[in-house]
């Protein structure tokens, strides 16, 4: 009987993957940014390879060099170095697994106590639901880099502080979300049938209910990547983040700040990659939105 029912549900979870990348690969947007993303992943990953210098390495003879295409420039610094003499090719790539790092280190920390407290509140008592979304209400009252700002400047200014303060400003968002698609789901004839089978809450929670809402959270989980790259950098930017020498990309636009009028290079790259990146990342959440949600399938 156990192998009956492992081969007929077995063949399921291909054809769902295969429905969602043919629902993905429609929005070509989302299929060059998913590329764009591979690209940056591996080249992150690869960074103590690919990276042709040591990225906190200073050679004061070889200050504001100019990308190697540009008169004076040179290949063994293919984009330029900065005020310090650093390499700009070998800080950017760096700089990405960073970037990379805090991205999911603020998904992770957001998404798992949101997704917590959204299910707790789905399934709370009226005034413990109440209390909980009030208090979220006053978390999203403040825009989350100004919330991300005070919550620093109380930790303290390093990358790992930016990270939690980052996070807690997100979290909210999730709450939300979960448990709006809770009060969708609970009342759906699955979920009473499990209760009447003698389902606990904790099995109802995360066994019954939370695998139907996942869709909506995977979609806010790729946006908050993004926004979370964002922010970290403009905290770097303001000196509330990262600290020098430590290769962030926002950390260096903010070191290269008084030099743009006279080396274009140490802040224009920096830029190219936090946008690229960015863009990157929001196009395949569209894409993600368009395969999940049942509502935006075409058929």
């Amino acid at each position: 009987m156990a192998d009956v029912t492992l081969s007929a549900v077995s063949p399921e979870r291909p054809g769902r993957l295969k429905e969602f990348w043919s629902y993905f690969r429609e929005n070509r947007g989302a299929v060059i940014g998913l590329y764009v993303f591979t690209v940056l992943v591996v080249l992150a990953l690869t960074a103590n390879i690919v990276a042709p210098w040591d990225p906190t390495l200073q050679n004061r003879g070889a200050t504001l060099v100019p990308p190697a295409w540009q008169e004076g420039g040179s290949w063994s610094y293919v984009l330029g170095t900065d005020p310090l003499g650093r390499d700009i090719l070998s800080r950017l790539l760096y700089g990405a697994q960073l970037s990379f790092l805090v991205g999911i280190g603020v998904v992770i920390l957001a998404s798992t106590g949101g997704i917590l407290i959204g299910l707790i509140s789905g399934f709370a008592p009226k005034w413990l639901d109440t209390i909980i979304v009030r208090i979220m209400d006053i978390i999203l009252s403040f825009p989350a880099l100004l919330l991300a700002l005070v919550l620093v400047a109380i930790l303290g200014p390093t990358l790992m502080n930016a990270m939690i303060a980052i996070a807690i400003a997100y979290q909210p968002h999730f709450v939300r979300l979960t448990r709006a698609a809770v009060l969708s789901e609970k009342n759906k004839d699955y979920v009473i049938s499990a209760r009447v089978a003698g389902a606990g809450p904790a099995r109802l929670m995360f066994i019954t209910v939370l695998p139907n809402c996942l869709a909506p959270i995977i979609v806010q989980a790729a946006l908050s990547f993004s926004n979370a790259i964002l922010d970290v950098a403009a905290l770097g930017f303001l000196g509330m983040g990262a600290q020098p020498p430590t290769p962030e990309w926002g950390t260096m636009l903010a070191e290269a700040r008084e030099f743009i009028l006279r080396a274009w290079w140490v802040v224009t790259f920096p830029g190219l990659a936090i946008l690229i990146t960015v863009l990157a990342i929001n196009l395949m959440g569209d894409g993600l939105r368009d395969a999940l949600d049942p509502k935006l399938k075409r058929s």
